[in-house]
């Protein structure tokens, strides 16, 4: 449905996408991660034609974006990081001439406001002036135009900056409601707005693609081990000196604890870290206070991967 291929942008002397790649397909749900000034806005502008790439191409339902910019357009729904918004307008004038423009008219464009104004949660706001609405009815007014036409792709740039955590919760819904219906890439710098929508992501960092994949593989690929907490009513240095010697084990971290001793130890993910703590406190006669397999979380996933393409190994 969207293929990007190589894609380089630069502003003056800073290049802002070098190399970008990646595929979208019909009904995926894509979150597109990275830090601010990653370069995510910049891709998501070439996709939908409002910049053009220095190299590389994109496809849009195979029809590349700079031989037939309007069939492209017309494909989409954009909600863009900044809003585009006549503040001098209601919410009603404003959503009919943006389905106007979109070649929307009678009991067709009439569907459509309704939906959208309910999916959007601006019941309440519809009557209103736009510029006496809060960030929050700002934000669900331009995602309710991005939607306006029914269009077959979902471009949504931070679509929930600005939201109280209710509002979030319904945006979240209403993507995730989508799922199968469009195909919908949505950026976020806010990890946890990806969890509850997707699997899938792609991080960009420093105008590069440094992961792209299901979170679960991903974190594999980025912590190389699994993690367990691990707490024993036992001397801390004796009970470390075991663990040091135990197969498959990376590092060992100490803890707090109130009592005994406590630590963080990470091994292989091909391992069976937890069993193997187990079964070493019954073989020592350790009096066992946790064993917590604790997955990674994707701050940990994100991070990581950030620091290693800073670090040039990504």
């Amino acid at each position: 449905m969207i293929e990007v291929r190589g894609i380089t942008k630069s502003f003056g002397t800073m290049r802002a996408l070098d190399n970008v790649s990646f595929q979208i397909n019909q009904g995926e749900i894509l979150g597109f991660l990275g830090p601010n000034g990653a370069g995510k806005s910049t891709t998501m502008k070439i996709i939908t034609t409002f910049l053009a790439a220095d190299e590389g191409s994109v496809k849009v339902d195979g029809i590349d974006v700079l031989e037939n910019p309007l069939d492209v357009r017309r494909r989409i729904g954009y909600l863009p990081e900044n809003v585009p918004l006549y503040l001098d307008m209601n919410v009603h004038e404003y959503l009919k001439f943006v389905g106007e423009a979109r070649g929307l008219s009678g009991s067709r464009l009439s569907q459509r406001l309704d939906w959208c104004v309910e999916a959007c949660g601006l019941v309440s706001e519809y009557k209103k002036t736009i510029g006496e609405l809060s960030k929050g009815f700002r934000q669900r007014t331009g995602l309710a135009q991005a939607l306006i036409h029914d269009p077959e792709i979902l471009i949504l740039d931070e679509p929930t900056s600005g939201l109280d955590p209710l509002q979030i919760m319904g945006i979240r819904k209403l993507i995730k409601s989508l799922a199968g219906h469009k195909t919908i890439i949505f950026s976020t710098h806010i990890l946890q707005e990806v969890r509850p929508v997707t699997d899938r992501v792609v991080i960009i960092n420093e105008g590069r693609i440094i992961a792209d994949g299901n979170v679960g593989d991903i974190t594999r690929e980025a912590m190389v081990t699994n993690r367990v907490f691990f707490a024993v009513e036992e001397e801390a240095a004796a009970v470390e000196s075991v663990l040091e010697k135990l197969d498959g084990v990376k590092s060992i971290k100490p803890l707090a604890a109130r009592k005994g001793c406590r630590f963080e130890v990470r091994g292989n993910f091909d391992g069976n870290l937890a069993s193997d703590l187990a079964r070493l406190a019954s073989q020592n006669n350790w009096q066992l206070r946790e064993l917590n397999e604790e997955p990674y979380s994707l701050e940990d996933t994100f991070i990581s991967f950030i620091q290693g393409s800073r670090k040039g190994v990504a």
